[in-house]
């Protein structure tokens, strides 16, 4: 009866820890993908001016349905204030185009739609998700460091079990007026955000997950 017993018991453990869905608590990868910008020389116009961003990602997985990123890049702001119809007043000495390097690093909290992981076992966690996401950030530019604040949207999908691609869209708005070198042409108060610089990432990243969660059998 206690081989039996045994038996049995080795049975289950073993169909438990074929039906559980392996997940990983890190994910580390690359970034790149066009930017635009958004301020005193674009006020409303989607991907004009567009240059090239880049960077590294990493991800802390909370559970299949939240997560932590964390990010940092290299990309561009520029423009040509005269090329639009926004006439800006005469400002002795002051440069109207610019091409400015921006260096970004941050993290963004993200809630996805689905339970994210392999699609196995009870959990029934899909490849496909898409997801939402707002953080805080540091942005330097044009000699100046400055708070931004992220927010956005992505898509993520489980190529392999370990390997990982999406696409990565965000607008981060700067907490600075200085990023392009026009600051206040019109001498307007500048409010939290108004009369604010703003920049744009669509980022297609791939990550491999790292530091695998063993779970136990029925445990959520």
């Amino acid at each position: 009866m206690a081989r039996i017993y045994t038996v049995i018991s080795l049975l289950l453990l073993t169909l438990c820890a074929k039906a559980q869905d392996l997940e990983y608590a890190m994910e580390l990868g690359v970034m790149a993908g066009p930017s635009f910008y958004m301020g005193d020389a674009n006020l409303n116009a989607l991907y004009t001016n567009t240059t090239m961003a880049a960077g590294l990602m990493g991800r802390y997985n909370i559970n299949p349905r939240m997560a932590l990123k964390f990010d940092i890049a290299y990309g561009k702001v520029k423009g040509d204030a005269t090329a639009g119809d926004n006439k800006f007043p005469a400002t002795p000495g002051q440069q109207w185009t610019f091409d400015n390097t921006l260096v970004d690093a941050g993290a963004q909290y993200e809630l996805n739609f689905f339970g994210y992981g392999t699609g196995g076992g009870y959990k029934g966690h899909k490849r496909l998700t898409p997801y939402i996401q707002a953080g805080l950030g540091f942005t330097y530019c044009n000699d100046g460091l400055t708070l931004n604040i992220p927010l956005g949207f992505g898509i993520k999908y489980k190529l392999r079990p370990r390997w990982n691609v999406g696409i990565d869209w965000t607008m981060r708005f700067a907490m600075s007026d200085k990023l392009d070198g026009i600051e206040d042409p019109y001498r307007m108060k500048s409010g939290f955000l108004k009369n604010k610089d703003t920049y744009s990432w669509t980022m297609l990243y791939i990550s491999y997950d790292l530091c695998p969660k063993y779970r136990k059998c029925n445990n959520e």
